[in-house]
């Protein structure tokens, strides 16, 4: 068996060894040293960013802090030695790829922009066009089926540079095809899951795994033939199946839809300009094309057995189209982002699409149980599906859906931690900030990071406690983005107005980096600081978070056992609970109280508390992840697999027939919807039951070794009226509420009739409301639960809209009161969670059981027979199977006359005139001889 890992980008990417400089991207040159001084005796380096534009802006050596009074924050800026560099032995990734191609990355490495890496010479990529910043004109895009390649906003170039311009692109193509190249670790990507993948196949539990995904690069410029030969090198050596698009199809899937349209959505910042209509319009369709192109290429190298595990929100519609290709594929697909409320989510166009495309998976895996119930709950409210704790009930399956917390891997950063550069950098910055408190952030310059609302808490923080102002340094390293220039001059005017109000000139308390750091500086520094400030706005798992707590153990450096600042809205902090100090983003007075906190806890507190974080990052290492998902995919896979109506067997009726002549005394629980008769529209329907049922269910009940029950979701009084001719019936009314014994008057209540009448009046004030809102609805009220009939409206489409948002209302607001509400076919049924036809049936087994120990003239139920029909007989066979498995029967039989998935053992494909003819057939075989007792 192979677990193929599909994630956008492969943990590999590619180097070409060009020799013409201007194909580099980006050139590495070494400074002069009249403008760069050397610090340390490391000098500082120029690294010049590739764009996606085509003519890019010259950058350079991040500035200082604004409003600087010291030079400290020089020590980050150098990465890279003069002397290495002037021996042409700057550090590219291909010789670490060649010393261990599994070396720790960085967790949450701040990528750059696809397009725009700064170690490799790759190509340039092609972009597509952008909409028109006019909400009237997007409609012409919206149209497009086909890419549009970006055109350059100026005039059009005069001939002969338009030939120029041709034939060295012409140029660039043949030299990247010619150029030798070599596979580096790629800078793109998903750290946290590609050091869950290494940990769990260093342990030995993925033994067998193959990656999908892109090269994180533009691929246009490159030959066929370049492009097979770097497919087959990293299949065969690297375990890695590249997916090839166009680089417009890129460009507009994760540009233009993923990080424009998914990216803020799903973290709760709704775009509210017209433009972002345009961008979703625009990009929808290289999203789809980058998702099929990857079903495709899993689909191509799958075989039966193997496993597939689809990763993140830039392919969530790949388990759909995976479930078309390969039906009997094993697919799960796992979040690491966090997923919204179904009020936010619904703002998205392509809700129904993007829902369907992850629900094709056999296992959905989310990093908390927030995330989880929001994602039930829009799929309730948009789809009008049914949604359990466990998953979501679709039509013909069930799709599990489970909490899965990633974390980090303890092993590789203590191997990590020894390394001689990390020791260096320890030193270096615990000697630069020698008697300072140091408090450490690391994110993106990004609306949904906090950092303006992190600073604008430290400013207070300063103000209100200014003994402080001279004994703490806040660290802010913030990767620069072009795609939110606003934030950064926010960010830098916040930060100015910090240093000029609180600084000196030999202390400056708040130094902001707009650059990233290697990762021995990110080590070194999580290691040394006495917190760790973390206040995004939405988050996955923040797995910086972990790394800090598990450097604190005091092996490295002078300090240890720092404290936690963690937002509430990150999925780290379920993890930690309230052993972080937890904090609201917006609450600056809270953050506050908290740096306050974290910087005058004693030793002994801050140890207690740091032993709880680090039980938990150990608990939740990035092994137990691995395994813990792929073990349960495997075993919810191996579940719905047998309720698949296809592997269920039809019912021999001759088998079945042997056992009941065997048998001495028989238990049989037949539904009545659909099974004995024929149902339609309570309205139009005569409540009267067939003849040919009626003589059937009297034959049976004639034979005093067979105990009949009929089970129905009709009230008792209309049971009463259906079966008034047959003799000696048991009933089952209100899908479990009642249960009538044969040869009894008397209704036994399973349902607490006080609780019903509790959350009737909670629910009914619901039904009414969207009763008034949908013409032709009609509301039911039973005894025990109440039915919003909706087939009938007026208008179908916002009647089944309706009803979803009534069923979300009513699951929300309702839980605790022990009702959910349940979509089927025209109708919304809400009852009671305590009681379903599987309690009346075990109630029924139990008065069996008793009778036969109270009656020496009765035995055991030694034959057991349910046959239903629906979504609420699923329970009953539930029972019936355990209690078979548990040897309380020597034969159950459950069967099931639906098209879905079942748990029933065997179906029978003639509906109700093969359930009469098979208890026909049963009927006839007469009464067995009963044992003689001694």
């Amino acid at each position: 068996m192979t677990v193929i890992i599909a994630s956008l980008f492969l943990p590999y990417t590619v180097n070409f060894h060009v020799n013409n400089s201007r194909n580099r991207s980006p050139p590495l040159t070494p400074p002069s040293t009249d403008q760069d001084p050397t610090i340390d005796g490391i000098t500082p380096i120029r690294i010049a960013a590739a764009s996606l534009f085509e003519k890019s802006l010259p950058t350079r050596t991040p500035g200082l802090t604004p409003g600087a009074t010291t030079d400290h924050e020089r020590i980050f800026t150098s990465n890279v030695a003069k002397e290495q560099l002037e021996k042409n032995e700057y550090p590219f990734p291909s010789t670490a790829v060649e010393q261990d191609n599994r070396l720790l990355t960085e967790s949450e490495g701040h990528s750059p922009l696809w397009g725009a890496t700064t170690s490799f010479i790759q190509p340039k990529p092609v972009t597509v066009l952008s909409p028109s910043p006019s909400i009237l004109k997007h409609q012409d895009l919206r149209a497009a089926k086909e890419p549009v390649p970006q055109q350059p906003p100026a005039a059009q170039p005069i001939a002969p540079y338009a030939r120029l311009r041709k034939a060295s692109t012409a140029s660039r193509k043949l030299s990247f095809s010619k150029a030798e190249w070599t596979i580096e670790t790629a800078e793109q990507g998903n750290g946290g899951l590609r050091n869950a993948v290494r940990s769990a196949t260093d342990s030995g539990f993925l033994d067998n795994m193959m990656w999908v995904g892109t090269l994180g690069m533009p691929t246009d410029a490159l030959a066929k033939y370049t492009r097979q030969d770097i497919a087959e090198k990293l299949e065969d050596e690297y375990e890695c199946l590249t997916v090839f698009v166009n680089d417009g199809d890129f460009d507009g899937h994760y540009t233009h839809f993923c990080k424009t349209i998914l990216w803020p959505v799903f973290h709760y910042q709704i775009p509210d300009n017209p433009k972002s209509k345009a961008y979703e319009d625009h990009s929808w369709i290289y999203y789809v094309k980058l998702n099929q192109a990857f079903a495709e290429r899993i689909a191509r190298s799958w075989k039966r057995g193997d496993e597939i595990w689809v990763q993140d929100y830039h392919l969530l519609l790949v388990p759909a189209m995976l479930r078309k290709l390969v039906p009997d594929a094993q697919i799960g697909f796992f979040l690491h982002i966090a997923f919204p409320s179904s009020e936010v989510f619904k703002c998205l166009a392509p809700r129904k699409e993007l829902l369907q495309g992850i629900l094709g998976a056999n296992l959905i895996g989310f990093q908390t149980d927030e995330y989880c119930r929001h994602f039930l709950q829009t799929c309730s409210r948009i789809l009008c599906v049914e949604a359990t704790p466990e998953g979501i009930q679709l039509e013909d399956r069930f799709v599990n859906v489970g909490t899965f917390p990633i974390g980090i891997d303890p092993t590789s950063w203590d191997k990590r931690r020894q390394a001689t550069d990390v020791e260096r950098w320890i030193s270096t910055i615990s000697e630069r900030y020698q008697g300072k408190r140091l408090i450490v952030a690391r994110d993106k310059i990004d609306s949904v990071r906090g950092i303006r609302q992190k600073l604008l808490s430290y400013e207070l923080f300063l103000n209100t406690y200014p003994e402080w102002a001279e004994k703490v340094v806040l660290i802010q390293v913030a990767t620069s983005t072009t795609e939110q220039p606003e934030l950064e001059a926010t960010l830098s005017d916040i930060a100015m107005r910090i240093n000029s109000t609180h600084s000196t000139l030999a202390h400056q308390p708040l130094v902001f980096l707009k650059q990233d750091l290697a990762f021995p500086q990110y080590l070194a520094l999580i290691t040394v600081a006495d917190a760790l400030m973390i206040t995004s706005l939405r988050e996955g798992m923040n797995l910086t978070s972990h790394e800090f707590v598990y450097c604190q153990d005091g092996r490295s450096g002078d300090k240890a056992y720092g404290s936690l600042i963690l937002s509430e809205f990150t999925g780290s902090a379920s993890v930690f609970g309230d052993h972080a100090l937890l904090v609201n983003p917006w609450d600056y007075r809270q953050c506050c109280e908290a740096i306050h906190t974290a910087l005058t806890r004693d030793e002994g507190e801050r140890k207690q508390v740091w032993e709880e974080l680090l039980r938990a990052v150990l608990n939740n290492s990035t092994a137990n992840w691995v395994k813990s998902f792929n073990e349960t995919l495997t075993r919810v896979w191996n579940e719905q697999s047998s309720r698949e109506i296809m592997a269920v067997p039809r019912l021999s009726v001759s088998r079945l027939t042997e056992r009941y002549r065997q048998s001495k005394q028989r238990l049989m629980i037949v539904d009545y919807e659909d099974t004995l008769a024929s149902w339609g529209s309570p309205r139009s329907i005569i409540l009267t039951t067939p003849q040919r049922a009626i003589i059937t269910l009297n034959e049976l009940t004639e034979d005093p070794a067979n105990v009949v029950y009929v089970m129905s979701s009709r009230m008792p009084e209309e049971m009463e009226r259906l079966f008034r001719q047959v003799n000696n019936l048991g009933l089952i009314a209100e899908n479990g509420c009642f249960v009538r014994e044969p040869n009894s008057e008397t209704w036994t209540h399973l349902a607490d009739q006080l609780h019903v009448k509790t959350w009737k009046s909670s629910v009914s004030n619901i039904l009414a409301y969207f009763h008034a809102r949908v013409e032709g609805s009609w509301i039911e009220e039973r005894h025990c639960s109440l039915v919003f009939h909706h087939g009938s409206a007026e208008d179908r489409h916002i009647a089944a809209r309706s009803a979803a948002e009534c069923a979300g209302n009513i699951n929300d607001a309702c839980a605790d009161l022990g009702v959910h509400a349940i979509p089927i076919e025209g109708a919304l049924i809400v009852e009671t969670t305590h009681t379903n036809k599987a309690s009346a049936a075990e109630m029924v087994w139990e008065w069996s059981m008793e009778n036969a120990e109270k009656n020496e003239d009765v035995l055991k139920p030694d034959f057991l027979l349910v046959i239903g029909d629906s979504r609420e007989d699923e329970p009953v066979f539930r029972w019936a199977n355990k209690l078979h498995s548990a040897k309380a029967v020597d034969y159950a039989m459950t069967v099931t006359l639906g098209s879905r998935s079942t748990e029933a053992k065997a179906t029978l494909t003639q509906g109700v005139t093969g359930v009469l003819s098979c208890l026909q057939q049963l009927a006839h075989q007469g009464q067995p001889k009963l044992p003689l007792r001694e």
